[in-house]
């Protein structure tokens, strides 16, 4: 019997979906033919099988031997990492919680996360927000240059020891990166400012919300640390009251204004000077009543990462800015920017450009990186060219805190020094001219990070390094 068109296209179909099956069947058998096959030799080994008895012998041995060390040699220990705590909300299935698509207990359980996704970041806002209100920490309190003459001191600042009392790696006296450190006058004993735990005595107060970017401590009143931070304050922090006092701040508690620095005049200890990641300075007299007495200029388009007032005469100031520049001004003379805005600006005395931004500006006591020049006085590119230049690797990356150098303030040697931190987990202390002093470490290894936030204390030979760890190492 003969069968139709339509059966004979079935009958072929059939027939070539056969073969295809049975291709691939093969396929798959000669894949798994293939793995399970050891591995082919090479030529050379193939060459020395093929070789007279007594060299394949000697070759056997050898690789007997191999085989031998290999199999002794222990496997490599796998490393056991820590799951990351999340402390988000979780995803959870609606169908497995039996809550239908579009349903009034969907649209519930909707709103109820919006709802905390909004007071967990309304929580942060808060968080972030400036105190005004007065610290008071007392609880927290723990109760109880000649050739000559350089070559001592490079002899002397050699001598300093790693201080020994507890191990570098117990002193963690912050629970995060070091930004800021300072070292207290006092020559009765070394105090430097960050942290706390029942051994060493260390003390741990919140004066601010955000990060603290810089401390100071005016000669005529030891007992106040000013501190400066990101959340737009300064603080007073009375250590005899053990009282944080905010002495400036924006008028509105929700303006963000980030500050860099802090300093003050040694001839008036009630005006303090400040500026900011946008470039600006601000100066205010703590002894205002209102917060509109503030002076402020503009005087960078780009953050100002460190400033400094000249010691001899503080109306001259010279700032570090990320638009690659170190400016000196004159307070002296205030005048238009010439923009049309009606903002004022000092005089610009002269501006030296780097290459790279300039993270910091500082003078030390005898004024070297500034002199004393006429109100209207400028200086032209020749005399602003830096007299000593230093090379140093300040490539610090993101999870090192920017190194800045520190001049000892009073040096009673007389010889005017500096310290900056060392990528390579030291702390360096120059002299005016460029020339190395020391190189200060650890022989046993103890120093495990960059101890880039280096002071000094102002007179004593005392240098404190801090580390992103929030760990505090001290070479006296």
């Amino acid at each position: 019997m003969a069968i139709s068109d339509f059966e004979a296209q079935r009958l072929a179909n059939i027939a070539e979906r056969n073969a295809l099956l049975k291709q691939l069947n093969l396929q798959s058998k000669a894949q798994a033919v293939v793995a399970n096959r050891p591995a082919r030799r090479s030529h050379a080994q193939q060459a020395g099988k093929d070789d007279d008895d007594d060299t394949g012998s000697k070759k056997n041995a050898r690789g007997g031997r191999r085989q031998q060390q290999q199999q002794q040699q222990p496997a490599a220990k796998r490393i056991k990492r820590e799951r990351a705590e999340f402390s988000g909300p979780r995803r959870t299935s609606s169908r497995l919680a039996g809550i239908q698509a579009g349903s009034e207990k969907a649209e519930e359980v909707d709103r109820a996360a919006r709802e905390a996704a909004a007071a967990k970041e309304e929580q942060e806002r808060i968080q972030r927000l400036r105190r005004q209100e007065d610290i008071d920490f007392q609880g927290s309190l723990v109760l109880g240059t000649d050739d000559k003459g350089k070559a001592a001191l490079r002899a002397r600042m050699n001598k300093l020891a790693l201080w020994d009392a507890f191990e570098p790696a117990t002193l963690k006296v912050v629970p995060e990166r070091i930004y800021a450190m300072h070292v207290h006058p006092t020559q009765a004993k070394p105090i430097v400012f960050a942290g706390d735990k029942p051994e060493p005595s260390i003390t741990t107060i919140k004066p601010h919300t955000r990060t603290v970017s810089a401390m100071h401590m005016h000669p005529n009143k030891p007992e106040t640390l000013y501190t400066a931070s990101y959340d737009s304050s300064i603080r007073a922090t009375d250590l005899h009251k053990s009282v944080a006092v905010e002495v400036y701040g924006p008028a509105d508690v929700s303006d963000d204004e980030p500050l860099s620095g802090i300093d003050m005049a040694d001839s008036d200890p009630n005006v303090v000077y400040f500026t900011t990641l946008s470039g600006a300075l601000g100066i205010h007299d703590t002894r205002a009543s209102t917060k509109t007495k503030t002076k402020s200029f503009q005087l960078s388009e780009k953050k100002i990462g460190g400033f400094s007032l000249h010691p001899l005469a503080p109306h001259y100031l010279a700032t570090a800015s990320l638009d690659r520049t170190m400016k000196l001004w004159d307070l002296r003379k205030i005048s238009n920017d010439g923009s049309g805005s009606g903002s004022k600006l000092p005089m610009l005395v002269g501006e030296h450009e780097s290459r790279l931004s300039v993270s910091h500006a500082a003078f030390n006591a005898a004024g070297q990186v500034a002199t004393i020049w006429p109100i209207g006085h400028t200086l032209d590119e020749t005399a602003m060219k830096p007299e000593v230049v230093i090379r140093h690797n300040n490539q610090t990356g993101r999870w090192v805190t920017i190194l800045r150098p520190q001049w000892q303030r009073r040096p009673t040697d007389g010889i005017q020094k500096f310290a900056i931190g060392n990528m390579n987990r030291f702390v360096d202390v120059y002299a005016a001219d460029g020339s190395q002093l020391a190189q200060l470490g650890d022989d046993e290894g103890r120093i495990t990070a960059v101890p880039a936030v280096a002071v000094w204390h102002e007179s004593k030979d005392w240098i404190a390094g801090g580390n992103a760890s929030g760990k505090v190492c001290l070479w006296m």
